[in-house]
């Protein structure tokens, strides 16, 4: 016989370790063990059965797997934590006992340890790291606009600062920029690096108290790691750009601010001003390389070729959006988010110099095309230019194309800013603004301006007006075949005539001559028949050019019918089923629009109301 097995010696309940455990095991403090744990990325789990876990016992723990405490084990900065402890027993003892000197020299022989390992560990390829670095963005950007408190340690308020700022310089450089929306709780930015999608917010400036009920202890350590992760992930994607890092400025700055700050402080403001290209290590680098065209092979879809030839050509298009533009921003508008989004786009920016370093050029130039203003009135006004609400760039550069500025005048009502990141699916509602911006982007009439409408609303009324007459026609038609039948028996007579006439003419006629007259009188019957159904004129002759795109959508619309039909009985229940829930999501979308239809009809009849 084999041995007996024992109870809660095997299985789930040796697979899982308390939090309490975990702490004796490793012998740390709870402060110094969840700051380990968060370092390395362990976190706890909630085991299936947790009365075999807990050895019949069902109170509420915290578990760990004893295969990652293990892992814990074998980490070399648990021997940091222990030489900080016991550094920061001396200091204190020193300070007790008033000894100044002695205090002073173990200040100076703090232990220090670098997290670079860890970050290799956790992270063996760039790609891994850039597929983790939403909330390493998040983390830092919200550390850069704390103030210096108790709470915080100023070294990571700082160095988060430096970090963001080299960052959003490398997305100007790289025009990585895609998405933009702004939200309650800050404005969220979307960037294409390397191929992978990263998306952070950034949160709204404004004099705000901290919160008594976060742990900024746990906050501090995960910054802690996120800025040396940040750190190497920024000196890879310099380097890829052949830029400098740290990042130097390309052109040295005309203004004399030496008796303001130090050259240290001004070099950072001049940096976190973003109007300036950063230097390159080689001058001659080529970064636009023209990729060869090798004819397509039997494997390769010359279909998919063209589709990436044409999301290609977008994609140049919209990186530069705000190409040859100059804007000027005023003081009131939130003049960071604005500088990095418009020269992400390849636009100039400049401010008053009077507001903040790195004005390239005043508002008194003639050649600023665009002017962002948040204010209802503007004193001093120049005719060569656009005042327009910031509003105006963000929706710009979510509808991938300059916008029109009459919406955006200082005082008017804005349009409502949808958010990028909702894309909707087919038979899904599409808010009317949300079409019209599709619309423009395929290159079709919106129709949604209030002229539009008013002509619409028109067209309707003239239709009705043209089918009344008509049928009062049909009625005036109908009395007037009595009137042609009392007066048809006096015109027979004369006619009996004539027709006696042409019928001898026809009889005298030859063959060849018979086929030349009915040819003659088919083609005046076409013509005249022509000449009836639509009004002869000559139209200037248009250059038919092909939308690929069109051709695109019809391809992958005939493939998707193909690939309805050929779906095999079996499955056609579960189709029938999945298609029934998309008519139901069409019909829902239906509702919502004659809603919306409803509403803008009240709404007109209120202004015209109160026009009146």
């Amino acid at each position: 016989m084999g041995k007996e097995k024992k109870k809660f010696e095997s299985g789930a309940a040796t697979a899982y370790m308390s939090r309490n455990q975990a702490v004796k095991k490793l012998q740390l403090s709870l402060k110094n063990f969840r700051r380990l744990c968060i370092l390395k990325g362990i976190y706890p789990h909630e085991p299936k059965h947790k009365k075999k876990v807990g050895k019949g016992s069902t109170a509420p723990k915290t578990y760990y797997y004893v295969k990652d405490i293990q892992f814990l084990s074998h980490e070399p900065i648990i021997q940091k934590f222990r030489e900080l402890k016991h550094f920061i027993r001396r200091l204190k003892k020193a300070k007790a006992k008033k000894n100044h000197d002695a205090a002073t020299r173990i200040q100076l022989s703090k232990p220090k340890y670098k997290l670079d390992h860890i970050v290799k560990e956790r992270y063996p390829s760039f790609i891994d790291a850039l597929r983790d670095l939403d909330d390493c963005l998040s983390m830092c950007f919200l550390f850069a606009t704390f103030p210096r408190t108790r709470n915080t340690y100023m070294d990571f308020i700082q160095l988060s600062r430096r970090l963001t700022v080299e960052f959003m310089h490398y997305v100007i450089a790289s025009q990585a920029l895609r998405k933009v929306f702004i939200s309650i709780k800050g404005i969220y930015f979307q960037v294409e690096v390397k191929g992978q999608t990263v998306t952070w917010v950034i949160p709204h400036k404004l004099g705000y108290e901290h919160p008594t009920d976060v742990d900024y202890k746990i906050m501090q350590t995960f910054v802690e790691f996120y800025t040396t992760l940040m750190g190497f992930i920024n000196f890879r994607l310099y380097n890829s750009l052949n830029l400098h890092y740290p990042p130097k400025l390309e052109l040295e700055s005309s203004e004399d601010v030496s008796d303001f700050c130090t050259d240290k402080e001004r070099n950072e403001e001049r940096l976190a001003a973003l109007t300036q290209t950063l230097q390159k290590v080689v001058d001659h680098f080529e970064e636009d390389v023209e990729i060869d065209e090798f004819p397509s092979s039997g494997s390769d879809d010359p279909e998919r070729v063209e589709k990436a030839k044409v999301e290609a050509e977008k994609l140049k298009k919209f990186q530069g959006l705000f190409r040859g533009l100059k804007f000027f921003l005023n003081r009131e508008v939130s003049r960071e988010v604005l500088v990095f989004i418009i020269r992400s786009f390849g636009g100039e920016v400049s401010w008053c110099k009077t507001l903040a370093i790195g004005s390239t050029y005043q508002e008194s130039d003639e050649t600023i095309t665009h002017q962002i203003v948040d204010r209802p009135t503007c004193k001093k006004q120049y005719l060569s230019r656009y005042y327009l609400q910031p509003q105006w760039v963000f929706d710009s550069v979510n509808a991938q194309m300059l916008l029109p500025v009459e919406d955006y005048f200082p005082g008017a009502v804005l349009p409502p800013h949808l958010s990028p990141f909702v894309e909707e699916g087919e038979g899904e509602y599409v808010p009317p603004e949300r079409q019209a911006i599709l619309n423009k982007q395929k290159g079709l009439d919106s129709g949604l301006g209030e002229e539009d409408e008013d002509e619409d609303d028109e067209e309707e009324e003239e239709q009705s007006e043209e089918e009344e007459e008509a049928q009062s026609g049909e009625e005036d038609e109908d009395s007037g075949d009595e009137d042609e039948d009392d007066s048809g028996d006096e015109d027979e007579e004369d006619s009996g005539d004539e027709e006696s006439d042409s019928v001898s003419s026809f009889k005298q006629m030859s063959v060849p001559e018979l086929n030349t007259f009915f040819i003659s009188l088919k083609l005046t019957m076409l013509f005249i028949s022509q000449e009836k159904s639509v009004g002869m004129s000559v139209a200037a002759g248009k250059l038919e050019v092909e939308n690929v795109e069109r051709k695109l959508e019809r391809q992958t619309a005939e493939e998707r019918k193909l690939a309805e039909m050929m779906i095999p009985k079996k499955k056609r229940r579960l189709y029938n089923k999945i298609m029934y829930s998309k008519n139901k999501q069409k019909q829902e979308a239906r509702v919502l629009t004659e809603k919306r239809k409803s509403i803008d009809k009240e709404k007109k009849m209120l202004k015209k109301k109160n026009i009146t």
